[in-house]
């Protein structure tokens, strides 16, 4: 019998478009395949900066999420109850129309009355400049439910952060250090560069209490117990300091490390840094003297100031603090569930990398002072964290901790060390400040989000009370840079500390995973006062697909999809520079839409027109903006000469400031949907202390001069808000004596033990991004049903087996679920993957899809707030810093149980499903051949060895 013939190479496209996928957060490169209108498939772009045509899971998938049965296709208004999904379909007129009256009065009124909060739409820079034209404070986005403790520590430490702000030196560094990163952030840089470190032999340690994809492929696993990394860390930093593993030099030269605190409690200004003329002093050998080039200052002993009173250098504090015996491996192993040989092996480690594999650079450069180097020194350690560390209470500090571990190793910003992407470094901290409220009808005076540097900067009234609906920047949490999104809808309903008139909201799945507990989540949506009016009385949503949240909107208005849309990953906002230089991407319609929908920035400037907001319209009314966002990205200027896009401004030849360029997008669409600059080698270094690069970020407009930014190994800031304590209502001034220290301490969340003795995760699988990745119909054949992660040897203590079903008990609630037993797991943890359950009828699936069947969410078992205190106040389930959600402190027991799910809930209806896409490669058929295939030879990080 005749064997068919395969065409190996069918022409399956006729045509290619290079723009930014949005499958996830690492913003890769790719090529959308199409033929005739229709996507056939997306590879990666092997020219983009971030991915170099790695294109993971979800990337490939993104023409099933661009062609779901999920995708909304028509504006909608509310008919029925909330929660009843019953709407009926109306006119983008009609639509507009309604939000602009219920927009407009509340800005006439009261413009805090707004809440806008946006999920992760990559484009923050745009809503939040709206929502201070709009004159609202009530304006956050998602960091504060995911990452801001990582932000926060970075920026008020180093001016830079992990993640977006930096990356590992992929190509020299000897020894990778990673704390709590699961697979779903940043995945394809993270992925090629482990495949860089393991094909050159350089040692990568994971701490992490679950071992999943990258711990899996580590050369040395550390399952912490969750939340006590801090502890780890603060041990590690004792080893080095006894065996003096320490640079010295690094500390004098790029940190505040030698500046002299005043020693005097009880004053003023006890715990802050002496200064003179206000300039920082230091101790010498010969005595007390402003910080200058030149001066050697030495890092420990005592000073007397001139009015008397005694001071010490910042870095003998540090010194003292962690020197504590209560830091000694053998103190700290059982709280962390790590051994002390280990312990001390890492340190040891770390040293020897640091120390004995120092890297020299034959690069001349010049540091900020005007001293010319012939050489740049490199300590190749590097680090990466996440939200393994962000998610806790206690993240904040313990950020910080790795920050100042990195610094006595002199590890930042170094060839084979952690190095900072532009526009970073920024001061430590940056500005600006967060804007107070505004008046009636008039725009806020700068940014609804900011950094405060005091008490001063707080957004509270003349009580010490919240101005803010979500408490950000009170005395409850002072550093909460991206707001608590978490908290809005209970203190909307809850009128805590007052109610608001219109919530408005954009791809924020917060009726469910997106929520801290769903159920509580619709209990706010749904609940009415005494007159039978909704407690949270009006709620737009903007989203691409039918989602748990939409059928709790009164107004839905209909997003596209990312291939449908132009955006701007923009400097200002979360960019994909690299550590070589800076660099920033489009995204634009590779195909127009089929059905009745608009991409919600260009509604957002449309709604900012006919609500004359400032900005938004001409002088004498009109648009600013009449052709939408991309008429936005092209004219709109932030500051002088600049603009969201860096590439090709003015004429066309200017780089990061020049005049708006109507060619401008032309431009990035030839160049493959992104811009990037190639920083000199003399640059690429030492940047927050580099006179190249500082003078470059100056003219680039990434900082507001050329000065030097030094490394905070001791923070004044926090030691400001401590010395301002008293300031705060009496209920919050112990928090505050106690969280805000200038140098970072570890405590145990506070949720409750007892009962409770397990730690339960929750984190997003590498194939899937939130729930917009596990509707995928692709990605759903991966994984359409998540289990409880339980370590084999705790499972047979408690009498459960493979596959058994069990109750999840917290002290908020229980569930019901299916256990997976592993030994990849922390024993004392048990975990799961977010936001694979569903609701049943939500994102088009079918009532019995697995997801809604057998899927859960631990979200159901925590809450958003503590428990009471005396006196019955109760804040926020969140680090008392930072504002940061502390979804990763929960605690539970488990038990074996009958099988069937719970908790469940009503079946949502979604009358208006699009077509089902599993069939849509039968209809985009290849007719043609190109010919011989062509092998493909290069391999990313192994090709060496078959060379």
């Amino acid at each position: 019998m005749a064997q068919a013939e395969v065409d190996l190479t069918p022409v399956v496209a006729d045509e290619v478009k290079y723009t930014t996928c949005y499958m996830c957060a690492c913003r890769c490169g790719i090529r959308v395949h199409l033929k005739g209108s229709a996507i056939r498939y997306i590879d990666g772009n092997p020219d983009h900066p971030v991915n170099k045509g790695v294109l993971c899971a979800k990337g490939s998938a993104g023409l099933m999420n661009h062609y779901s049965q999920a995708r909304l296709s028509k504006p909608l208004k509310r008919v029925g109850p909330r929660g009843s999904g019953e709407f009926e379909e109306i006119e983008w007129d009609e639509a507009l129309a309604l939000a602009t009256d219920w927009l407009g009065e509340v800005r006439q009124k009261d413009p805090k009355k707004l809440a806008f909060f946006t999920g992760r739409d990559q484009s923050q820079s745009l809503t939040g400049w709206w929502a201070a034209q709009f004159g609202t404070i009530n304006f956050a986005a998602h960091g504060g439910f995911c990452s801001v403790n990582m932000a926060a520590a970075g920026l008020y430490t180093l001016g830079g952060a992990f993640w977006e702000f930096g990356e590992p030196d992929w190509d020299r560094t000897e020894y990778f250090l990673m704390f709590g990163v699961a697979e779903d952030h940043d995945s394809n840089p993270i992925k090629t560069g482990l495949g860089k470190i393991k094909t050159r032999g350089a040692k990568f340690v994971s701490v992490n209490p679950c071992r999943t994809g990258y711990s899996a492929i580590a050369d040395e696993w550390v399952p912490i117990r969750p939340g006590t990394d801090g502890l780890l860390v603060f041990s590690l930093i004792r080893e080095l300091l006894l065996a003096e593993k320490v640079d010295w030099e690094f500390l004098v030269r790029y940190t505040n490390a030698h500046w002299l605190v005043i020693d005097a409690p009880g004053d003023a200004d006890h715990g802050l840094f002496a200064r003179e003329d206000g300039a920082p002093l230091c101790l010498t050998r010969g005595g007390v003297e402003p910080c200058a080039p030149g001066v050697e200052p030495v890092l420990t002993g005592r000073a007397e100031l001139a009015d008397g009173r005694t001071s010490v250098p910042a870095f003998e504090l540090f010194a003292r603090r962690f020197l504590s015996d209560e830091y000694a491996p053998e103190k700290v192993a059982e709280t962390c569930g790590v051994e002390p040989a280990q312990i001390r092996r890492i340190a040891a480690e770390l040293a020897e990398a640091a120390f004995e594999k120092e890297i020299t650079l034959d690069v001349a450069w010049e540091d900020w002072t005007g001293r010319k180097h012939d050489t740049i020194t490199g300590r190749p350690v590097s680090m990466h964290a996440m939200r393994g560390i962000s998610a806790h209470a206690n993240g904040f500090h313990t950020c910080r901790a790795i920050h100042l571990l990195q610094m006595i190793l002199g590890s930042v910003d170094c060839p084979g060390g952690w190095r900072m992407k532009a526009p970073y470094p920024k001061p430590a901290p940056p500005g600006p400040k967060p804007a107070r409220p505004a008046r009636a009808g008039e725009p806020l005076a700068g940014m609804p989000l900011g950094n405060p540097t005091g008490p001063e900067d707080l957004l509270v009234d003349s009580a010490g009370e919240p101005l803010r609906i979500d408490k950000a920047y009170s005395w409850e949490h002072p550093l909460s840079s991206h707001g608590l999104m978490h908290m809005v809808m209970h203190n909307a309903w809850a009128g805590d500390p007052y109610p608001v008139d219109v919530l408005f909201m954009y791809m924020a799945n917060m009726g469910w995973n997106s929520a801290m507990n769903p159920g509580a989540a619709m209990t706010y949506l749904t609940d009415k006062d005494e007159n039978g009016e909704y407690r949270i009385p009006k709620v737009i949503y903007s989203d691409a697909f039918w989602s748990e949240t939409v059928p709790y909107a009164d107004l839905v208005l209909p997003d596209t999809t990312y291939l449908e849309r132009w955006d701007c990953i923009s400097l200002l906002d979360r960019p994909i520079s690299s550590a070589e230089g800076a660099a920033d991407a489009i995204r634009h319609p590779v195909v127009e839409p089929d059905r009745d929908v608009r991409p919600f920035q260009t509604v957002l400037l449309d709604l900012g027109a006919r609500l004359g907001l400032p900005g938004m319209v001409t002088p004498d009314g009109a648009p600013q903006y009449p052709g939408g966002y991309p008429d936005y990205i092209v004219n709109h200027e932030r500051g002088a000469a600049l603009g969201p896009l860096a590439g090709w401004r003015g004429n066309g030849e200017d780089h990061g400031r020049g005049a708006p360029n109507p060619n401008q997008l032309d431009r990035y669409i030839e160049n493959g949907g992104f811009w990037q600059e190639h920083l000199p080698l003399e640059a690429q270094f030492n940047k927050a202390h580099n006179a190249a690069y500082l003078a470059h970020a100056a003219r680039m407009g990434f900082i507001p001069e050329a000065a030097p930014i030094p490394y905070q190994l001791y923070s004044e800031v926090l030691q400001r808000f401590r010395l301002a304590a008293d300031q705060a209502p009496e209920r919050h001034r112990e928090r505050v004596r106690t969280y805000f220290d200038p140098l970072p301490i570890w405590y145990a969340p506070e949720e409750a033990e007892g009962d409770y003795p397990l730690h339960a995760l929750t984190q997003r699988p590498m194939h899937m991004y939130h729930s917009w990745g596990s509707q995928n119909v692709w990605l759903r054949q991966i994984t359409a049903q998540n289990r409880l992660f339980i370590h084999r040897d705790l499972a047979a203590e408690i009498g459960v087996g493979d596959e058994d079903w069990v109750k999840v008990t917290s002290p908020d609630g229980e569930l019901k679920c299916q256990v997976k037993l592993v030994t990849g797991v922390n024993r004392d943890t048990v975990w799961t993957w977010n936001a694979i359950g569903k609701r049943k009828g939500a994102w088009g699936l079918s009532q019995g899809a697995p997801e809604a069947e057998k899927g859960f969410l631990l979200n159901h078992v925590i809450s958003e707030l503590l428990p009471p205190r005396e006196g019955g106040q109760r804040y926020s389930n969140s680090d008392p810093v930072t504002g940061q959600a502390a979804w990763f402190d929960l605690r539970v027991r488990i038990e074996k149980c009958a099988p069937g799910l719970s908790p469940t809930f009503e079946p949502m209806e979604h009358p208006a499903k699009m077509p089902d896409p599993s069939g849509h490669g039968a209809k985009v058929v290849p007719t043609e051949s190109v010919g011989e295939a062509v092998p493909f030879r290069e391999w990313l990080s192994t090709k060496e060895r078959f060379e």
